[in-house]
Formats: structure tokens, C-alpha cells, sequence
């Protein structure tokens, strides 16, 4: 049985990134009944703030001390989040783009799960390593203008670059993407066309997932 992590991103449960996951889900739970779907709803759970304590933890940490007191509560609640993220066999994230990038919600999470040591290392020898790997990553997102290849606003895409990045970075080698644009500027029967192409784009990923 494999265990599945899916990231929510969106404050919206009809959000388009949300709906896609559903679908894709849905599938995926149809083919293998036996894995367990755990849901992160990032509007939703208590993600730790990583404030001045949880920061010098981080720095005792690295120069090879230990974190003690108050920087110590903090910094176990960073460790307990990246063990729960750590734990599961396969990930789903999806989300919307905000400002051209990531929902401030989900650069929190990125920012507290991405920590050396625990999800990437680093030696002269051989530089970044990351240690989350062999680990299939399903990347589900909406935007309300296109960023396709030509479009003017190509450039602007800071969303899926960014995500294959800090993902890549920290082991994700198996990543899928799974893409709807233009919800805010198109013509509905447009949008509807495109979500159907995108849902049926889902459904058959689900099933080698």
C-alpha cells in the first residue's frame, strides 16, 4: 500500500486546481483502492511560522551545535512537518497561480520543508544533494491568464518553473505536470473546453501514477 500526500494550495474548494485534483484523485483512487490519499489543506492546517527562533535554530544547527529553549520548540515543529512530509510514498500539489507565482501559503510550507540536512545535503564534493527522492510528484495548476510557449506573458511564468525547481532541488526527479490557463480571460465555452482536455489529461495519468 502506498500512502499519497496531496497538497491543497487553494482557499477555494471549486478553484480549477482543485477540481482537476479531484478528478485526478478520483481516478487514481479507482485504480488502486488500496493506497491511502492524506489531504494538507494549506488554508486550513497549522503550518510553523519560521520566525527568529526557528531561524537560529537552523544556523546552531548548521554550524554543528544544537537548538535548546525556546529555538528548540520551534525548530521541532519545522522537523515534525518535514517527518510528515517525508512520510508518504507519492505527492499530489495543486494550485493556483498568484502574482505570477505561488500562493504565499505554499511558499511558507516550501520554506519550512526545504532545510539542509533534512531534505537536501551539501558537501564540497559532490554540492546539492537532494534526499526526497524515488518519489513520483504530480503537479496540478490553474492560472487566470496564459503562459503557454509564445504567449507575451511567457516570462511571467514564475509558478511551474519555480515549483520544478525547489522540488527538483530537493530530490523530486518524477514530476508531472497537469495545466489549465486562461480561466479569467477566456470565453466560458473555452475554459470549459480547455478543463475537459485537462480533465482527461488527469484521469489517464492517474493511472500509471
Amino acid at each position: 500500500m502506498a500512502r499519497v500526500l496531496h497538497v491543497v494550495a487553494s482557499p477555494r474548494a471549486e478553484a480549477y486546481s482543485s477540481r482537476l485534483a479531484d478528478q485526478f484523485l478520483t481516478a487514481y483512487g479507482e485504480q488502486r483502492p488500496q493506497d491511502a490519499i492524506e489531504r494538507l489543506d494549506l488554508f486550513r492546517a497549522e503550518i510553523p511560522d519560521f520566525l527568529a527562533p526557528a531561524a537560529k535554530a537552523k544556523y546552531a544547527v548548521m554550524s554543528g551545535g544544537a537548538a535548546d529553549g525556546e529555538t528548540e520548540t520551534a525548530w521541532r515543529k519545522v522537523i515534525d512537518a518535514i517527518d510528515h512530509f517525508k512520510s508518504f510514498d507519492k505527492y499530489v500539489l495543486s494550485t493556483g497561480m498568484w502574482n505570477f507565482t505561488v500562493p504565499y501559503r505554499l511558499k511558507q510550507y516550501i520554506d519550512v520543508i526545504v532545510q539542509p540536512g533534512l531534505t537536501f545535503s551539501f558537501s564540497p564534493e559532490r554540492g546539492y544533494v537532494g534526499l526526497v527522492t524515488d518519489r513520483p510528484l504530480m503537479l496540478i495548476m490553474a492560472s487566470g491568464g496564459e503562459y503557454g510557449p509564445g504567449d507575451p506573458r511567457e516570462t511571467h511564468d514564475f509558478l511551474e518553473p519555480y515549483l520544478r525547481g525547489v522540488f527538483g532541488f530537493i530530490g523530486f526527479s518524477d514530476v508531472h505536470v497537469i495545466r489549465v490557463q486562461g480561466t479569467l480571460q477566456n470565453k466560458p465555452e473555452r475554459i470549459e473546453a480547455d478543463l475537459k482536455t485537462a480533465v482527461a489529461a488527469a484521469q489517464q495519468a492517474a493511472q500509471t501514477f
